[in-house]
């Protein structure tokens, strides 16, 4: 097993480095299975999904055995256990606690003249959640999903997920889902079930937007189907960057590496930036150790193999600099003062500063979502929120001054653009009758 180690400086290239940062956000390869899957379910509906659940999850489902009826619901909750429940309702108050924190409230402003402006903002009717369950059933999925879309006040709340061959859900997910307020469940997994929610069929109703993660196949259907619905962002195959100096102690920074390699689509990607050649070599060390008795090593050596890099700098400047050249999903700093470098972060789906803020705290217990943009996209978007299901509205109510004061700036814009409609339909109402 070969794990690189690379020197990178801001003032030179290291082509080992340009390689590690330059992954795409979508394979193409799954972009054009998508593309075709796609296109049967939207000309077949149901028949098409269920041809596809057969052939990539496995499960023979007819159309009518897709929805999760209230009785498996009623054994899922018969076979997990108390301490299981106890903990997923513990991290469910932590997720609904910080997404009450963050619902936007609607506000208005005066205008000079009298009138009103602001915004309202208005939970969507309908939206779908995808929840993987490919390796193993992501059931804090279920949470950090399906939750925000309770508080936010939507009404109808779809979640999709993989059966197994028997055509089951795991208990685990299944009781996840139910906990946090999902209305509808269905046991559809990959690009059939975007493709269901997208277009919608005769047992499967359209949704308005789509949220979750998913590895490269789903994560290429969700692009293709955006018009159709909205989406949250990329949430493909997971990344985890580490920022450190030499006082962080190397067997944590390895422990956090693997926890994001162990995933199972193989894309996932592990950086380690450092000015700390002896650190650097640790954590190597620590790698090749720790990967050994984990349960999904198959797994884990190809992440090591094809989606890690260890990076020594000259100081954490330059460290920080490759870490926003990166846009990981996950940041960690593990610094001596690791607060005072939030600041000069750029690109990151979510940051945890100091050695007891490890990431898989986020993963499932803190409180923000773990639905996090992949692929370099923390660039360009946001992670999910509560505020991803809801819409907003701008509010403008003027009074007659109001009006009249804007009309010099009315008839500007209407001259030059060459609508004289719009121009008109302000003037009229100060023309005498």
């Amino acid at each position: 097993m070969e794990i690189k180690i690379a020197r990178w400086s801001t003032e030179s290239s290291c082509s080992e480095v340009d390689r590690f940062l330059n992954r795409p956000a979508i394979d193409p390869a799954a972009e054009e299975t998508a593309r075709r899957v796609l296109e049967d379910i939207r000309r077949q509906g149901d028949p098409a999904v269920a041809r596809y659940v057969r052939e990539f999850d496995g499960a023979a489902l007819k159309p009518g055995g897709f929805a999760v009826s209230p009785g498996e619901r009623k054994t899922a909750l018969d076979q997990v256990d108390d301490e299981f429940k106890r903990c997923a309702t513990d991290a469910c108050r932590r997720i609904t606690r910080f997404a009450r924190a963050g619902l936007r409230k609607d506000w208005t402003l005066a205008t000079p003249k009298g009138g009103v402006l602001g915004e309202q903002f208005v939970p969507l009717g309908r939206v779908g959640a995808y929840i993987p369950a490919g390796a193993a059933p992501l059931a804090s999925t279920a949470l950090m999903t399906v939750t925000l879309a309770r508080v936010a006040d939507v009404r109808e709340i779809v979640a999709c997920s993989p059966a197994g061959a028997d055509g089951l859900l795991d208990p685990h997910l299944l009781y996840c889902l139910d906990l946090a307020g999902a209305t509808e469940i269905y046991k559809i997994g990959g690009i059939q079930a975007i493709g269901a929610m997208a277009y919608g069929t005769a047992s499967i109703r359209k949704v308005q937007k789509i949220v979750g993660p998913g590895g490269p196949y789903v994560t290429a259907a969700k692009r293709l189907v955006y018009g159709e619905v909205d989406l949250d962002m990329i949430a493909g195959p997971s990344e985890i960057a580490v920022l450190a100096d030499e006082s962080a102690p190397a067997e944590y920074i390895a422990a956090d590496l693997l926890s994001q390699a162990e995933h199972g689509t193989g894309q996932e990607k592990a950086l380690l930036v450092t000015p700390s050649s002896r650190l650097a070599e640790a954590v190597h060390k620590e790698l090749l150790r720790q990967s050994e008795s984990l349960s999904r090593r198959e797994a884990v050596q190809k992440v090591l193999n094809d989606g890690t890099l260890l990076v020594v700098v000259d100081h954490l400047d330059a460290g920080m600099e490759l870490c926003n050249r990166f846009a990981p999903e996950h940041l960690e700093i593990l610094t001596r003062e690791p607060r005072r470098w939030i600041q000069k972060v750029r690109t990151a789906g979510a940051v945890f500063t100091g050695v007891w803020t490890p990431e898989c705290a986020g993963d499932f217990a803190a409180g923000p979502s773990h639905v996090l943009p992949t692929g370099g996209t923390a660039a360009i978007f946001s992670g999910l929120s509560v505020d991803s299901f809801r819409r907003r509205m701008s509010l403008i109510s003027l009074t007659r001054a109001d009006l009249q004061d804007m009309l010099p700036v009315i008839e500007a814009f209407g001259h030059v653009e060459r609508l004289d409609a719009h121009t008109r339909s302000a003037q009229i109402r100060f023309e005498q009758k």
